[in-house]
């Protein structure tokens, strides 16, 4: 086998060499072409330190020399075998673009095999599989994948929050030690990050070097910084196992869930890129038209009545609606949320005739006919838990766990349990012409447990096992995954669901940057993104229709809002803004995501650039005031530099926020320039209020 392993794709390497007795990390970052000089893997030997020289190795253990957070911990019987020394036993190549490495120490009965990928748009993937190859049960405490980063890193950025403020950014130095971050929710959580990324000092949207890393899996997990005196910052990812979770008996495997990778030259845009690009060639990715969706929950809550429904469906179909999602309240007991959850039947009394009079008149308008649904969790008071008690999850001591918004978990690692809620999904969708399922999870998995012991792990495989096999029954219908908004948003879950819903909060302020923190990991296309209340439910605050309608449109585009009540202007604007979406859709699911370094905090410029280059659609949107009485100029990024492009203001336009405030000139009629104009030079834009904005198009003219 050949001593160095060079794997290049979307301007990245990732070289690792094999020739010593474990494999090294030689680099992750800027490709090196095919030439690599003679590899100098390990630095000198330090004073008063371990005399072998430090070296990054693929596996950092103690056996190595590591002194920092090995990847592998776990032990036998009376603590045996807790430190292994894994060395390399084999490696092949692995088409098309990866290689696996098998490493194994014998006398502690343990086999590793690492394999890893970097796909021609950057992405690198890796995964690991232990299997115990000796006598006796081996408890496994965790194993991590551990990345390097490289020259200059020096800040750490991820993202944090709750309910209906989830993925905000926080930043801070990269310092000696460990910084660490552990979900334990049983779900990644509303404080969930997205990712983790390393960077040069003062990295940004479109500038700087960046490492940053996401851990695919929708249950409990451990992210760290970890930089020790010894060499660069490392960004660590591993699923934060309970106590005697994992045990392997002989002859048993774990197979850890891929860790996504991304290493980007031109700042955060670079990162988003490859995530986009990688996502969107999935055979499983949405391939159809992203409809335009109406949902019921913001309208009507839990009163059900058909004409109501109807009613509302008359007006969606007006609007141009083109799916119409009934939310939660559809079966048995459930006139409020503290009864029926688990009862999977339509309930007889809101529906006497079944839900079969609303698709009807869904599907006669021309929409498609969703419902959501809660499968992993269940109300005591309902019918299905009288009847099985031991079907709700928990410690195993006598007592259940702290309800949450009245549920409890149900225990899909419990065969009964998993077979009635795939029996009643399957009869459900069988029996109705239902084309979408919002899927619901409302609440943390505190002290999730199967017959007394820790499950979170097997409950997460046991949910993507009831996703899969109803997608296998009903390819046709597609899955969205909503956990009370935002709080299973991952590439885990993704594997087999075709949006995430990133918030339940509507309110387009707070939507500004929770879709743009979402969006910097999954496109547009598969983020839900919807025009609520005038009044925001969740935060009283009052918008604008335009502002509502802007934010919204960035994203697979719908409408939560008791649309009845519209005003005639209101309706018209509506309408523009669902036209708009339509016209423009195929550009935004489809073209580079890209996001300008302004200055001034109180203003956000990006938009998607078409991937020739030929259009683009951006919002400049302002999000507080500033100190400045006018925001100046704004340079327009990823355009081609010598494309000229006529630029115009598309939305809002019978009510715009600036008609009477003397703005600028080039507005009414359009500017046209190059694209080099606009991204040097750029533009000046227009005096919005405070949580106002505007829609530009831009188009390739003719003969540039």
């Amino acid at each position: 086998m050949s001593d160095i392993v060079n794997l290049r794709g979307g301007g990245s390497a990732f070289v690792l060499d094999l020739s010593g007795e474990t494999p090294v990390i030689v680099h992750w970052g800027a490709d090196l072409g095919d030439a690599i000089p003679a590899v100098l893997s390990a630095g000198p030997v330090a004073h008063s330190a371990l005399d072998d020289p430090h070296a990054q190795h693929l596996v950092p253990q103690a056996s190595s020399g590591w002194r920092g957070r090995p990847a592998l911990e776990g032990h036998r019987s009376g603590g045996r075998a807790f430190s292994a020394a894994l060395v390399t036993t084999a490696a092949r190549a692995l088409a098309p673009d990866g290689h696996e490495v098998t490493l194994a120490d014998e006398a502690a009965g343990l086999s590793l095999t690492v394999e890893f990928h970097l796909g021609q748009e950057g992405m690198l993937r890796i995964r690991s599989t232990l299997t115990n190859v000796g006598t006796e049960d081996y408890a496994l405490q965790s194993l991590s994948t551990t990345l390097p980063t490289g020259l200059g890193a020096a800040e750490i950025l991820d993202l944090t929050g709750r309910w209906c403020r989830e993925q905000h950014p926080q930043r801070q130095s990269v310092r000696q030690g460990t910084w660490l971050r552990e979900y334990r929710h049983g779900r990644p959580g509303h404080d969930s990050s997205l990712f983790t990324a390393v960077g040069t000092a003062g990295f940004g949207n479109r500038s700087g070097a960046v490492w940053a890393t996401h851990f695919g899996f929708s249950g409990n997990r451990v992210t760290v910084v970890e930089k020790t005196p010894t060499g660069p910052a490392l960004i660590g990812n591993a699923e934060l196992l309970g106590s005697g979770e994992i045990v392997l008996a002989a002859g048993d495997s774990y197979e850890t869930p891929w860790t996504y990778a991304s290493f980007s030259s031109r700042g955060l845009d670079g990162v988003t890129d490859t995530f986009h690009r990688w996502l969107r060639a999935r055979a499983q990715h949405p391939s159809a038209v992203r409809p335009v969706v109406l949902n019921t929950w913001e309208a009507v809550y839990f009163d059900h009545n058909l004409d109501s429904l109807v009613e509302l469906a008359d007006r969606a179909e007006l609007l141009g609606v083109e799916r119409f999602v009934l939310d939660d309240g559809w079966f048995r007991h459930r006139r409020n949320d503290k009864a029926g959850l688990g009862d999977w039947y339509v309930d007889d009394d809101v529906w006497p005739q079944g839900l079969t009079p609303l698709i009807d008149a869904v599907r006669s308008r021309g929409m498609q006919f969703g419902l959501w649904v809660e499968p992993e969790m269940v109300n005591e008071d309902s019918d299905v838990i009288r009847a099985h008690p031991d079907w709700v999850s928990g410690a195993g001591l006598g007592r259940t766990p702290v309800e949450w918004r009245h549920q409890q978990v149900l225990d899909l690692v419990n065969p009964d349990a998993f077979a009635y809620i795939f029996d009643r999904l399957d009869a459900l969708l069988t029996d109705n012409a239902i084309s979408y399922l919002k899927w619901d999870q409302n609440r943390d998995l505190t002290e999730m447990g199967h017959e007394g012991a820790p499950s979170v792990h097997e409950q997460t495989l046991a949910a993507y096992r009831l996703i899969d096999a109803l997608r296998r029954a009903h390819p046709e219908v597609e899955i969205e995954s909503c956990s009370s908004g935002g709080a299973r948003v991952d590439l885990g879950i993704l594997e087999r669901t075709d949006r995430v819903w990133a918030s339940d909060c509507n309110d387009a302020l707070e939507r500004q940057t929770i879709q743009r923190w979402t969006k910097a990991i999954l496109p547009p296309e598969l983020v839900g993104t919807h025009v609520g209340p005038t009044t925001s439910h969740t935060t009283a605050r009052t918008h604008s229709l335009s502002f509502r309608a802007i934010t919204a449109m960035f994203g697979h585009f719908g409408i939560e809002w008791d649309v009845r009540t519209l005003t005639e202007s209101d309706l018209l604007e509506l309408s523009e803004a669902v036209a708009l979406y339509k016209k423009h859709r195929a550009l935004i699911h489809s073209g580079s995501a890209v996001h300008a370094d302004l200055v001034d905090p109180a203003y956000l410029l990006g938009g998607s650039v078409a991937q020739d280059g030929s259009e683009a659609i951006f919002s400049f949107v302002s999000v507080a005031t500033s100190f400045d009485e006018v925001p100046g100029r704004a340079g327009f990024p990823g355009l081609n530099p010598d494309t000229s492009y006529e630029v115009k203001v598309v939305f809002p336009s019978a009510t715009s926020p600036y008609g009477s405030r003397g703005n600028v000139s080039w507005i009414p009629d359009g500017f046209t320039a190059t694209g080099r104009f606009l991204a040097e030079v750029g533009l000046p834009m227009p005096v919005l209020n405070p949580e106002q904005g505007v829609l530009i198009h831009l188009v390739e003219t003719a003969g540039s």
